[in-house]
């Protein structure tokens, strides 16, 4: 029972290359979304 990991709750590595990956990106997602709304005017 004490000796368990479960993805959801365990933190990720936060220096590994995958995660600068992951969260470069989420950024330019979201900020493509934003330029596409703002630019369509949706």
């Amino acid at each position: 029972m004490t000796d368990w990991h479960d993805n959801m709750v365990d933190r990720p590595e936060t220096d590994g290359a995958g995660y600068a990956t992951g969260w470069t990106i989420s950024g330019l997602t979201v900020l493509g979304a934003i330029v596409a709304v703002w630019l369509l005017g949706i």
